[in-house]
C-alpha cells in the first residue's frame, strides 16, 4: 500500500465516491492502471492547532495500518479526511466505522467524472478574469455605437 502525496491525486479522489462517519470522511476513486492501493490523509486547519491535526493524522494512519487490505479495492485511491472527533474517539470504534465506510463505498455506483471547461480555469486568476471579460458582452459598447 502506497501513500498519495501529490495535490492532483487528492483532487482526483475528491471527485469520486465518499462515505462519512463521525471521525472522518473516506473518499475513493478507482484507477485504470494496475498500481497498488494508495491512501492519502488530510486534516483541515479548522480542526485545531498543528499538534492536534498531526495527532488526528497519526490516528488515521494507524487505522489504515490495522485494517486488513482485503477491505480495500485493488487499483483504487483512498483519502481519509479527518474530523475533530478523531482526537477523542474510541480507536476500536473508529476501526469498525472505517470498515463500514469501505463496505458502503463498494455498494455505491461509479460517478462520472466532472467535465472541465477548457475555456476558463487553465491559467492564473488574472488570466481567467480577462478571459471571462472577453466572453461577456460589454454594455458600454452598445452605448458608444448609438452615439
Amino acid at each position: 500500500m502506497d501513500r498519495l502525496r501529490q495535490r492532483a491525486d487528492f483532487l482526483a479522489v475528491a471527485n469520486g465516491a465518499r462515505a462519512s462517519s463521525a471521525a472522518f470522511v473516506v473518499q475513493q476513486r478507482r484507477r485504470d492502471d494496475d498500481g497498488p492501493i494508495r491512501v492519502g490523509f488530510t486534516v483541515t486547519k479548522k480542526n485545531g492547532s498543528a499538534t492536534e491535526r498531526n495527532r488526528i493524522r497519526r490516528r488515521l494512519r494507524e487505522l489504515v495500518k490495522r485494517l486488513d487490505t482485503v477491505s480495500m479495492r485493488p487499483h483504487s485511491d483512498y483519502v481519509l479526511v479527518g474530523r475533530r472527533a478523531a482526537l477523542t474517539g474510541d480507536f476500536s470504534g473508529m476501526l469498525e466505522e472505517l470498515r463500514s465506510a469501505l463496505r458502503r463505498l463498494d455498494r455505491q455506483p461509479l460517478r462520472p467524472p466532472k467535465a472541465v471547461s477548457s475555456e476558463v480555469g487553465t491559467g492564473s486568476r488574472k488570466e481567467n478574469a480577462s478571459r471571462r471579460n472577453e466572453m461577456t458582452p460589454n454594455a458600454n459598447r452598445n452605448d458608444d455605437e448609438k452615439n
